[in-house]
């Protein structure tokens, strides 16, 4: 039985960033992956000409610590087409209307009354505890302002619904930018430029072009189909079973989704996995679904499409794939993404969800008879929520982890759910 200083369960980007941060510093160190190859839920293929993401399908780089990552990698990615920056959302009158200042002036997507309210919106009162986003964006820009702009974001990247979601958890910004300068607007004029430029990448093949990197990197500091079946602590740290031999280490650290962390705890650790199983995971389905040019009608002149709840329309939204990177469909031919599911939204069978998806979007991009290329993916537990209480959630989780000294957690269920986040969290912990 080999004893090592640390030892890392899962490796996904965070499990990944971790590992390689300690690399960085020469520490000694093994990464467990139960799979055959690391990445977790960053899933990325070719086929029939069409390269499709069907987990993450984009990478924010605006953290040093992720520039850093990329720079060391030697991973410079592809920037996404300019046009990306168009947003559209679909309106009540179910047209797309391009997010920006003339969203907000214009009278596509806002009523003069709305209009007229964002204009107080410097002179109300600071928050002085914990809400919603919905109950934030209510008080300080207005019900029309949730519902048509922010309601689609919320869904469309958290899978989330902005009743239940904690404002400082999952957009800490927009709460610091309030308590910082009492007004979105007037912090909006105050902003610092930023140390990194922010860039929205890819890669050639996809993003799952990231988790090989890194893997490469590892060498054989990485062992995958070696799923950890056991932990236990021990006089000097913790032992750890695995379908490929058994470990001892001082140093524990699990970088796993909360159900699986609860599977492999030992059973005196009860308090913990009820802990863990308070954070929730809603399932949502991606479907790469590829079109002749001629058989949709819109431009797709953008990033991409977000859809109100309101609207009563079940899918989520989907991205503008071929318009966002070259080279993700073959010549004369289109590539969305789509979602569906979500917290709101219960998934139907696998077999419903691709015509759920047509008939949703057709009549929006102008889509004309079937997809000539489809794949899906569902996610079971998708994005973990951080909910209203989700820091006492987080603090009630790490409270209980006093009682398991050398066990440390880590995972996109705290400290942001974006993979820019999951990698300076990793490098993070690496460092401390």
């Amino acid at each position: 039985m080999k004893s090592l200083p640390y030892l890392i369960v899962g490796a996904g980007i965070t499990g990944l960033s971790l590992a390689l941060s300690l690399q960085e510093q020469g520490k000694e160190f093994l990464l467990l992956e139960a799979r055959d190859q690391a990445g977790g839920n960053i899933r990325s293929h070719s086929e029939e000409g069409f390269t499709y993401d069907l987990g993450p399908n984009t990478l924010l780089v605006r953290d040093p610590l992720v520039a850093e990552l990329l720079h060391n990698l030697s991973l410079a990615g592809i920037a996404a087409n300019p046009i990306a920056r168009r947003r559209f959302v679909l309106n009540r009158q179910n047209r797309l209307v391009a997010l920006g200042p003339g969203a907000l002036l214009g009278g596509k997507l806002l009523s003069l009354r709305a209009r007229l309210h964002l204009l107080g919106e410097p002179f109300r009162a600071r928050a002085h505890s914990e809400e919603s986003v919905a109950t934030f964006v209510r008080r300080r820009l207005g019900s029309e302002v949730l519902d048509w702009m922010v309601d689609p974001f919320v869904s469309g990247v958290f899978a989330g619904d902005p009743e239940r979601l904690s404002l400082s958890a999952s957009l800490p910004r927009l709460a610091q930018m309030e308590q910082e300068h009492g007004s979105l607007m007037l912090a909006g004029l105050r902003r610092k430029r930023p140390a990194v430029k922010s860039r929205l990448l890819s890669f050639p093949g996809g993003m799952q072009a990231l988790p090989r990197a890194c893997a490469a990197k590892l060498g054989d500091k990485l062992r995958c189909n070696s799923a950890v079946t056991a932990i236990a602590p021990t006089a000097n740290g913790w032992q750890v079973e695995s379908t490929t031999g058994t470990w001892e280490t001082q140093k524990l650290i699990l970088c796993l989704p909360t159900d699986a962390i609860a599977r492999i705890l030992p059973s005196a650790a009860q308090l913990l996995r009820d802990r863990l199983a308070a954070i929730e995971y809603p399932s949502v389905a991606t479907l790469a679904l590829g079109f002749h040019r001629r058989h949709v009608q819109h431009p797709l002149d953008g990033f991409g499409v977000l859809i109100p709840r309101r609207l009563g329309i079940s899918t989520l939204g989907a991205l503008f794939s071929s318009t966002l990177f070259p080279n993700r469909a073959p010549e004369g031919q289109v590539l969305l993404t789509i979602f569906l599911g979500g917290a709101r939204e219960p998934l139907s069978g696998e077999e419903a969800l691709v015509p759920q998806a047509l008939h949703d979007l057709s009549p929006i991009l102008g889509i004309e008879g079937e997809p000539s290329f489809q794949r899906v993916q569902i996610w079971s537990r998708a994005i973990p929520q951080y909910n209203l209480g989700h820091a006492q959630r987080i603090n009630a989780i790490d409270n209980a982890l006093r009682d398991w000294p050398g066990l440390s957690l880590l995972g996109n269920w705290r400290g942001g759910v974006a993979l820019g986040d999951c990698i300076r969290n990793g490098i993070t912990a690496g460092q401390s």
